[in-house]
């Protein structure tokens, strides 16, 4: 039987941060039930133990503590989440809250926010097609049932659209099973707060998701616990209900910073940039909790979100992202200062697990041919503009100039999207093959000749091998 514990014995108060001394039967992660002298309680969690020395950690901030006054009784438990189906359609604080007005949930069961790992051997291999709408990531930067794939982004960059819209778009293809969307916010102004929940409300993406809501000016100690409550969630819809749960994570970079705000508080020895020397075991307890298992008909899939500082790919919150998710969608300043929406990188974007979920029966027989010469003639094109800026465009030859026109209409056409527009992986190939036609068919090496037969456009066709 648990029981809770309260000591009088706080000596000193710092940052968010409480120490006890003379403190017995405690344990790592243990909540903790705060009194001030004035009556008022405020909740914590155990963050260190060193013999009768604890430290915890207070969630709503120290902010008027005063060790005397102070009462803290440890409650023998971890922190949890009480979780139902009744969920959807529902928007959370950091702690799992309601703050939409609506009634409080009735949980089927609670469970413990840190999850339980998944065995190496019981994970299913990721290879289901997941259609967002967006045709820079459904036909180039596949993404796949199971799989984690980042968004890198910058500030100023419409990421916070992108994600919204995916959020609204996604499916899985092929199946009848229940598709769900966790949407965590962290760190954000009450501005885009606003922007996603009103977004939500009136598209009905609402209806099949859940919002986890964290502000700016919100505790750091509740950021760290967003993506926690988030993916809790997506575990039981998952494995308990066998939905398909796409959970978008935005910001992990905010997330990071108040990581290294509370590492500060206790005096830890930085890594890199001042981050904890455990920033990469931290982001891997949250990134490796998507994935499928065997048996089980409901998957997770991750679409993290992190605006790099300065555009810097390699600041250690990408750069240690990019160890352990597969593949990242890049967002580029330069298309954004064009116009052009969303402004994927194609180039530079990779999906580790795209071979995975195309093809026949899981998209179209030509996806991975379109999808290759695409990248091959657009990279062609890029390289022909930057010579041309440099020698002028007297030094290109005619199929020089044909990839540049190639390269324009690629990014007018096909990256630009309206942020409203669903794309099938249908209208995505045939826009493929539309742009592929201001090439000659001998300039197509990368696709097979019975799919050139097939799907080349017939009315452009003559058009194109006359060049």
């Amino acid at each position: 039987m648990i029981t809770s514990r309260e000591y009088r014995t706080a000596k000193q108060v710092y940052g968010p941060l409480v120490l006890l001394e003379s403190v017995e039967a405690v344990t790592y992660g243990e909540l903790t039930d705060i009194s001030t002298g004035n009556g008022e309680r405020r909740r914590g969690r155990v963050l260190e133990i060193n013999g009768d020395k604890v430290m915890v950690q207070v969630f709503e901030g120290t902010s008027g503590f005063a060790p005397e006054d102070l009462k803290v009784k440890f409650l023998g438990k971890g922190m949890e989440l009480g979780v139902s189906e009744d969920m959807l359609g529902r928007v959370f604080d950091g702690f799992g809250r309601v703050i939409d007005d609506g009634p409080e949930i009735i949980p089927e069961k609670w469970l413990n926010v840190n999850g339980s790992p998944i065995n190496p051997w019981a994970r299913d291999y990721p290879n289901e097609f997941i259609q967002t709408g967006i045709s820079t990531i459904d036909l180039l930067n596949t993404l796949v049932r199971g799989q984690k794939l980042p968004i890198f982004s910058g500030s100023g960059l419409p990421h916070a659209h992108l994600t919204a819209q995916i959020a609204r778009q996604a499916r899985v293809l092929k199946s009848d099973d229940k598709f769900a969307v966790i949407f965590a916010a962290m760190g954000i102004t009450f501005e885009e707060a606003e922007f996603f929940i009103e977004d939500f409300r009136r598209t009905g993406a609402l209806a099949r998701a859940v919002l986890f809501v964290n502000l700016a000016d919100d505790p750091p100690i509740e950021r760290i616990a967003v993506p926690r409550m988030a993916l809790t969630t997506a575990e039981y819809l998952a494995y308990e209900k066998d939905m398909h749960v796409l959970v978008i994570l935005t910001d992990l970079t905010n997330y990071c910073e108040a990581l290294r705000e509370i590492s500060a508080a206790r005096k830890e020895v930085p890594g890199r940039r001042g981050y904890p020397g455990y920033l990469y075991t931290d982001l891997s307890t949250i990134y490796e909790r998507a994935g499928r298992i065997k048996g089980r008909r409901g998957s997770i899939t991750q679409l993290p979100v992190i605006t790099m500082p300065e555009d810097d790919k390699t600041h250690p919150i990408p750069d240690l992202t990019g160890y352990i998710t597969e593949g990242q969608i890049i967002m580029s300043r330069p298309l954004h200062m064009r116009g052009v929406y969303p402004p994927v990188d194609v180039l530079p974007s990779l999906s580790r697990l795209k071979d995975k979920g195309i093809g026949a029966g899981k998209t179209r027989e030509d996806h991975a041919n379109v999808m290759n010469q695409l990248y091959a003639a657009y990279a062609r094109g890029v390289n022909a503009k930057e010579l041309a800026v440099v020698l002028g465009e007297s030094a290109l030859s005619p199929m020089d100039l044909r990839y540049v026109q190639f390269a324009e209409a690629f990014e007018q056409r096909f990256v630009r999207q309206g942020e409203h527009e669903n794309r099938s992986i249908e209208d995505s190939l045939r826009l493929g093959w539309e742009l592929l036609a201001l090439l000659p068919k001998t300039e197509l090496k990368r696709i097979k000749d019975e799919f050139i037969e097939k799907y080349y456009p017939a009315t452009q066709a003559g058009t194109a091998a006359k060049a």
